[in-house]
């Protein structure tokens, strides 16, 4: 490793998470020299456009394509909750997070589950200490607000990462509300049955898309579901690097449910020759685990968009594989 590049990057990025120790900070550092002059050019624009705009209820053309480059930093939070509509469903019910939190007793099997989970959120991350109680409390609002889901593994990492950039815990019961609800409605229900539908979808895209990839991925005889659950459960949380995750999230809340089938497919396209390279099912799960989700492909986050939005994908196309998914289940 050359030590100069390693010298420039604290081995903490700036969310608070520790980088691994086979992390490359030389590609790291090829890929920020750009970027950053990136970021410095995006925000100025967001500076310019959300003087002109405040509102960003409605995502036009312009506002999309701004999305898509990237939201900076310090306007997720509130760009976020606007173009999500989860602002607006938060001044339709201002007092719901606050009377949620005031609903005690909490049931106990509840408030165990969670319990137990916070010390598994994020032990990487070195201010999540500190922030432990603050996402108990939007994950136990949010249970005793949605009977039907209550509390689900997979919605901590979605719930703990909305509140490291927002650190608001009201804006994250929203937005959290607004991603179980609208985006993947039933993926954390206790029969799961909107994920499994999705998962189905996914593999009959890799098919149409990458049929080779999916032949050998079924010789080798490692499920969809064991490499892609994470993927839609977590929306990529805790699965790739946080700021991939974060430009992801910005076309999620902008686009819908969509992205998320975008995402998982640009990770097929983008490292079929390696999946097709693995001669044994343990070396292929072993790449989706593992080397895939922190190689320079997932690292560098603005190449990974781009290559998301390269892809062919109509929602058509989507709405028509769950009809016949679900069809298939039934």
């Amino acid at each position: 490793m050359d030590a100069t590049a390693s010298s420039k990057f604290s081995d903490v990025d700036e969310y608070g998470f520790k980088r691994g120790d086979h992390f490359d900070y030389n590609n790291y550092s090829k890929f920020m020299d750009g970027y950053l002059k990136t970021l410095t050019r995006r925000r100025m624009k967001w500076e310019a456009i959300l003087q002109q705009n405040t509102d960003l209820t409605q995502v036009d053309a312009k506002l999309k394509r701004y999305i898509r480059k990237g939201i900076p930093g310090p306007y997720r939070p509130d760009v976020w909750m606007k173009i999500s509509g989860a602002a607006a469903a938060q001044r339709r019910s201002p007092d719901l997070f606050r009377n949620l939190l005031r609903t005690e007793p909490f049931d106990k099997e509840i408030s165990d589950s969670i319990s137990i989970d916070l010390p598994r959120t994020f032990p990487d991350n070195i201010h999540f200490d500190m922030k432990k109680q603050r996402l108990y409390n939007i994950l136990i609002a949010y249970a005793h607000h949605n009977r039907d889901v209550g509390y689900c593994q997979g919605l901590n990492y979605i719930a703990g990462l909305l509140l490291i950039v927002t650190d608001d815990e009201e804006k994250s019961f929203w937005l959290l509300k607004h991603i179980v609800e609208n985006i993947v409605p039933q993926y954390h229900s206790h029969n799961m049955a909107n994920l499994l539908r999705d998962l189905a979808v996914f593999r009959e895209l890799v098919i149409r898309r990458i049929p080779a990839v999916n032949r050998h991925v079924d010789n080798l005889g490692l499920p969809y579901p064991v490499i892609a659950s994470k993927w839609f459960i977590c929306i990529f949380a805790e699965v790739l690097p946080v700021e991939t995750v974060l430009r992801i999230w910005d076309c999620v809340f902008a686009e819908g449910y969509k992205i998320v089938f975008r995402a998982a497919l640009t990770m097929f396209v983008t490292h079929k020759n390696a999946i097709l390279g693995c001669d044994d099912i343990a070396a292929l799960a072993n790449l989706f685990r593992d080397t895939m989700i922190q190689d320079n492909i997932v690292t560098d986050c603005h190449g990974f968009v781009e290559a998301m939005f390269s892809l062919r994908l109509k929602r058509s196309e989507l709405e028509s594989l769950r009809k016949v998914a679900v069809l298939n289940t039934a």
